[in-house]
């Protein structure tokens, strides 16, 4: 939990349910430290190195409704990537027209967001303040968000000024495999199969009749 988190997440109403369940002190040292400290939270290396990896994460924003809005980002590995310090971003790209998402952030730049790890059983969460760059006002910024290789339309660029991040336990994440992760333990089993394959194709044709 990086300094400033307690202070944010930590409100007077959580801080009463964690009184009822004799949490509260414990907490309250860590929110009552990040209150007594200026500024906010850097990234650290192992932030970036995980951000690195991702090719997705969950992104909250809060409508003039009140309501929050929770939407999936997705994209190649490398397309959510760590600016500076203090900044992460990544590549907006077309999806199905509906813009809740940036329409939240013209209202409130708050964000809250998820980055997971379902393979190793880990998650990152930031809160953070956003802003949209569309495509036509920085091209060279879109540019450097571009990913040649991923067929995709980025519409803009999401930079979020981090304020403060927490790693949460494992317990509870079911650990999940995509295509990719299984990919490299398949690939050998496949060419000992087709080996084994046209072996026994050799053996047949060698004993010929004598098969029956």
């Amino acid at each position: 939990m990086s300094k400033h988190y307690g202070t944010i997440a930590f409100t007077d109403n959580v801080r009463e349910v964690q009184r009822h369940h004799d949490s509260e002190t414990f907490y309250n040292r860590k929110r009552l430290l990040g209150k007594a400290a200026p500024g906010t939270d850097a990234l650290t290396q192992d932030e970036s190195d995980y951000l690195a990896e991702r090719d997705s994460f969950y992104l909250a924003t809060v409508g003039e409704t009140g309501w929050p809005y929770v939407q999936f980002r997705g994209g190649p590995v490398g397309f959510l990537r760590t600016v500076d310090e203090h900044t992460i971003g990544w590549a907006d790209f077309r999806g199905n027209l509906q813009y809740i998402t940036t329409g939240n952030l013209a209202g409130s730049d708050r964000v809250a967001m998820i980055m997971m790890d379902y393979v190793h059983r880990r998650r990152l969460k930031v809160f953070g303040h956003a802003r949209v760059v569309d495509a036509g006002d920085d091209p060279t910024l879109l540019e450097t968000f571009t990913d040649l290789d991923y067929d995709a339309t980025v519409e803009r660029v999401v930079l979020v000024t981090v304020e403060a991040y927490d790693w949460n336990c494992p317990q509870h994440i079911t650990a999940r495999f995509t295509a990719a992760d299984i990919e490299p333990h398949i690939t050998p089993l496949r060419r000992q199969l087709s080996e084994l394959q046209a072996e026994n194709a050799r053996l047949r044709d060698q004993l010929g009749p004598n098969l029956a």
